[in-house]
């Protein structure tokens, strides 16, 4: 070897030596969260260096950690690159392609990594995640039992496919699922937060509140956690407790505006509305999109008859793409007592979309059929109406009204009794059958002394 050989490879030795310092320092710096500068240490290492499998790796992870997924892809990929068949880095790319729904390339990646090493329990455990984003539950119950013949004590696995279980509501066997987790590890983040939920949802209650006070002893200022725990609190009316923890939640997080909604609504409950009115109107200010203030406003507003700007607020609600189908159904409602019938039928549109079976959405259509005068298709929502929900009476009493209005007084007799049937004799149809029997007696009365001229009389 030469003079100048060995300088060479003394001056390479030394650049990989000051690589290795980078990603020890960039290791110090992950250890104490600090992402940005743990990246900028491996973006240094991988310039000196760019042929290190694991500094790309390590990149990936990073950028995981800052929730920086589509750069993680990149950094998985050029780590493949060097060594294609490494079933951990795969597994990470696989896990970043269903964070960013790009669930055909994860399942692609999965399977890979079964034809690599089908003894890699971790991908199969991933791959419940992925199935279950997907809503083929059947296939990560199977992913599920796969990864059970490897390791049988997975609690991550247990974890997984009781998210499955929850999102189909088979809530005892989410619950089963997440207490073996929590036997296996005890200290899996937020395990008894999750098994507080569906013990919720289940309708366990003294259950649920005693996971939810476990998960606060041990993380007495989570802020989801304490959120959720005072719905379940306002839930269950115990109005001073759920108050206290949205107010020590805007102790620890005074910008967090869904706190303060739920002090509006304890307000609203309490029927202090001017109150209700500046917690809702602070809530929005906060968070512009948070769905509820405005619709709470405009429900005080008309309440309080000042219908001024009230359309504007249900407009603006319906912008945030609220699911809940109740509430669309009111806002819906809203806007027709405010005369707004072409903002109000979206609403009702909505609900159907997700569920053809709520009556309520078709007699709001046919109210403003109504109000169009088209006779015949406001008719026509109002026997869907009846024919999907028996209970809702305005529908029969709208039929029986447009009946009658034609002179099918029979067909307005034959709704009216079917409502008595299955809804009861109330004061309501009582008095719309007087009005029917009336308007019989007087089109017959008119009819027998005004007969209608015969042609050529």
């Amino acid at each position: 070897m030469t003079e100048s050989s060995y300088y060479e490879d003394d001056s390479s030795l030394n650049g990989w030596e000051q690589a290795e310092q980078r990603v020890a320092e960039a290791y110090e710096f992950y250890e104490s969260g600090q992402m940005q500068d743990a990246l900028d240490k491996l973006n240094e290492a991988v310039t000196m260096n760019p042929g290190c499998v694991a500094w790309h790796f390590n990149r990936g992870l990073t950028l995981d950690a800052m929730d920086r997924y589509e750069e993680a892809i990149a950094c998985y990929q050029q780590a493949l690159e060097l060594a294609p068949s490494d079933a951990e880095i795969l597994n990470c790319l696989a896990v970043d392609y269903t964070r960013t729904v790009q669930y055909d390339l994860a399942v692609a990646t999965f399977e890979k990594i079964e034809t690599i090493d089908p003894s890699y329990e971790p991908a199969y455990c991933n791959w419940i995640i992925a199935y279950t984003e997907m809503e083929q539950h059947d296939k990560a119950e199977q992913m599920f039992y796969m990864a059970q013949q490897i390791n049988p004590e997975c609690p991550i696995c247990f974890y997984n496919i009781g998210n499955s279980l929850f999102s189909r509501g088979n809530y005892v066997r989410a619950i089963w699922c997440w207490e073996k987790t929590a036997e296996l590890e005890p200290t899996h983040p937020q395990i008894h937060y999750r098994i507080a939920q569906a013990c919720w949802a289940d309708g366990q209650i003294n259950k649920a509140k005693d996971y939810f006070l476990r998960e606060l002893r041990r993380n007495p200022g989570h802020i989801d956690v304490l959120a959720d725990y005072g719905v379940f609190l306002l839930e269950q009316g115990h109005i001073s407790q759920a108050a206290e923890k949205f107010r020590w939640i805007l102790e620890l997080r005074p910008e967090f505006a869904q706190a303060m909604f739920y002090l509006g609504e304890i307000c609203r409950l309490e029927e202090n509305l001017d109150e209700a009115m500046a917690w809702y109107t602070k809530a929005k200010t906060t968070e512009t999109q948070l769905a509820g203030p405005r619709f709470r406003m405009a429900q005080i507003r008309l309440w309080q008859d000042q219908p001024d700007g009230v359309a504007e607020l249900l407009r603006d609600e319906i912008k945030l793409a609220c699911d809940d189908e109740q509430i669309m159904l009111s806002i819906g409602q809203m806007l027709i007592r405010l005369g707004e019938y072409n903002d109000a039928l979206p609403c009702f549109l909505r609900v159907l979309d997700s569920n053809s079976e709520q009556g309520r959405a078709y007699f709001g259509i046919s109210a403003i059929l109504m109000h169009r005068r088209d006779l015949e298709g406001c008719l026509q929502f109002l026997e869907h109406a009846i024919g999907v929900d028996v209970r809702v009476l305005s529908a029969y009493l709208g039929a029986a009204l447009i009946h009658t209005r034609q002179n099918n007084y029979q067909r307005a007799f034959q709704i009216l009794h079917k409502a008595k049937s299955l809804l009861g004799n109330s004061w309501r149809l009582r008095i719309w059958m007087a009005k029917v029997w009336i308007c019989r007696l007087r089109y017959a009365t008119t009819h027998r002394f005004f007969p209608k001229h015969q042609h050529g009389d």
